[in-house]
Formats: structure tokens, C-alpha cells, sequence
């Protein structure tokens, strides 16, 4: 059987007993697994803040200014509520994300298939590689356990629905509607975390520049050994600011003081993430904050990257 060529959604489905050598992870990189093969969890007061936002009202401006400046020096990540993104449409990206995986046929997900041969492809694939992995031999790659969709959202001059999947009949839509409502959340952000600094609302924002968002649909299929495997190994996402949903199942970790930290799903919350791009321009803005390494395993997830 040819598994280098083949979907994992598909290597899951097929009743394989045995993880092919390509998903393997060293040693040191698996999470910590205790004898029950579940992941050793953190408790829930030792998790990243979950910041009520109040809609973004003037009234609470300051009070919400401090918390997340704090989030963000000492955590690079946070929970929002009240956000202003209807729950609906939270509950329709994630419910149109898992029909097309799930109720798609595979030849017809294949029509929306990514270039393997472009990094920036956006479309239906699997493969996303470390970047030291990628400028060694094939044979000692590791790939994620994973499949996903990329789309090319913002600005709208990258938006073309044509290339999105037909199925489910809303899904070019609710993708659409979702990339513009987290547009402004992401704007609203990046005042709070300028006027967090004592800078002017707009100084993030200008210095990110015109916006480019890439939103991603990840699917995680069960895994026969998920003590060898990752959904999505440790890295850090390029960009400025992810803005992240997950669903139910959980496995989302990110690095901090040394040691891998779960991040327990908030049905309607928005997490966000502090991208590569804000250390980039740390020391342009005179701030410090912290820029998180993660890594993922979970059923459905959904990011917003914003650049």
C-alpha cells in the first residue's frame, strides 16, 4: 500500500493496526502519555486566561486593556467570550468543516486538492512538514496526522469561493461570512494590545500592514497508536495573530515555563494566539511578549492567521 500517497483520513478509515513509519515521532516529541494511553493533563486553574471582552464596549476598554496586555506577556495566548461572533456561525464553520471530511467522497474532495509542490497552495491535503524536516532526506520526514483545507481569504483580492468546496451547499458562504467577522475581532485585537502598550490603537495595525488571513479547517482522524503520532507537531504560527476554535474532543498544548500545558476547549470562545510576525516586531513597538510553541490533537480545529 502506497501510504505516502494516500489521505490519512483514508489510512484511518482503511483499519490499519499499525501507524506507517512516515506519522512516527521521536521520542521527544511525543506527549507525556500516562498508562492509558491519555494525555497527562494540567488542572484547570493552571490554563490560559479567559478574557470577557464585553463586545469590545468603550466602558470596559481599560479593564479588558490590562488583562490581555497581562495574557499576553506572561501566557501569548488567551481566551475571548463575548467576542460579537453570532455562536451560529461558530457552530456552522465547525459543522461544514467536519460534513465535507466526513460526508464528502474522496474523489471529490481530490477536485479541491492543494499543489504539493507550492507551500502557499491553498485546497484540500495532508502534508505539512517541519521545517528542519523538509531540507532533510523524504525518508526521515515526519508528517502530521492530519488532513486539512486552506483557504485564501483576505484580501479580497486572494478570496476565489470557486476553488472552496461545493459541499456542504452553504459552505462557501459560511466560510466567507466567518472570514470577514473575524477580520474586525482581529482589528479590535490588535487596538487592545496597542493601547495595552500605551501606544495609539492603530500602531499594531499599521505596522502588520494590509491584512492577509488564511483560514484552516484541520481534521484529525482516530489514530491505532496516538502515543507515536501528532495531529499537528510543535511549531509556531507565521503571521501576527491567530485566532483559533476548537471543538469538543481538546488536545490543543501549548509551551510555556518549560512544560506543555493543555488548553481545554470553550465551545463558543475565540483563542487567541500571538503569531511570529509580533516578535518580529517587538522590538519596533519597545514590548515584550511571549510567542507560544503548540501542538495539536483533536477531531476538528479551525485557525484564522492573520499577517
Amino acid at each position: 500500500m502506497d501510504f505516502q500517497m494516500m489521505r490519512v483520513q483514508s489510512l484511518s478509515e482503511g483499519g490499519i493496526a499499525e501507524v506507517p513509519a512516515q506519522y512516527i515521532q521521536l521520542p521527544e516529541e511525543r506527549p507525556p502519555i500516562s498508562d492509558d494511553l491519555t494525555v497527562i493533563d494540567n488542572s484547570d486553574e493552571d490554563n490560559v486566561p479567559m478574557i470577557d471582552v464585553f463586545g469590545f464596549a468603550s466602558e470596559q476598554r481599560d479593564t479588558v486593556c490590562k488583562l490581555i496586555g497581562d495574557a499576553c506577556a506572561q501566557w501569548g495566548a488567551f481566551h475571548i467570550t463575548n467576542h460579537g461572533v453570532p455562536f451560529e456561525l461558530l457552530d456552522q464553520i465547525r459543522g461544514v468543516g467536519l460534513s465535507f471530511f466526513k460526508d464528502c467522497p474522496v474523489k471529490d474532495k481530490l477536485k479541491y486538492a492543494c499543489d504539493p509542490n507550492s507551500p502557499a497552495s491553498q485546497g484540500y491535503g495532508s502534508k505539512m512538514l517541519r521545517p528542519e524536516a523538509e531540507a532533510e532526506a523524504e525518508t526521515s520526514t515526519v508528517l502530521d496526522w492530519r488532513d486539512y483545507f486552506d483557504h485564501h481569504t483576505l484580501p479580497l483580492s486572494r478570496r476565489d469561493p470557486s476553488r472552496w468546496p461545493h459541499f456542504p451547499s452553504n459552505y462557501r458562504q459560511v466560510v466567507a461570512y466567518y472570514s470577514d467577522e473575524l477580520k474586525l475581532v482581529a482589528q479590535k485585537l490588535l487596538g487592545l494590545i496597542s493601547e495595552s502598550l500605551g501606544l495609539p490603537t492603530s500602531c499594531i495595525e499599521d505596522a502588520v500592514g494590509e491584512f492577509y488571513q488564511n483560514i484552516t479547517i484541520s481534521y484529525y482522524p482516530a489514530c491505532p497508536q496516538p502515543h507515536l503520532t501528532l495531529g499537528l507537531q510543535s511549531h509556531s504560527d507565521m503571521g501576527a495573530i491567530t485566532l483559533l476554535i476548537q471543538d469538543h474532543v481538546g488536545g490543543l498544548q501549548i509551551f510555556k515555563d518549560s512544560r506543555w500545558i493543555t488548553v481545554h476547549p470553550q465551545s463558543h470562545a475565540i483563542l487567541v494566539i500571538l503569531a511570529d510576525q509580533m516578535e518580529v516586531i517587538e522590538p519596533l513597538l519597545m514590548f515584550s511578549f511571549s510567542v507560544i510553541n503548540m501542538f495539536f490533537r483533536s477531531l476538528v480545529g479551525l485557525t484564522a492567521v492573520f499577517s
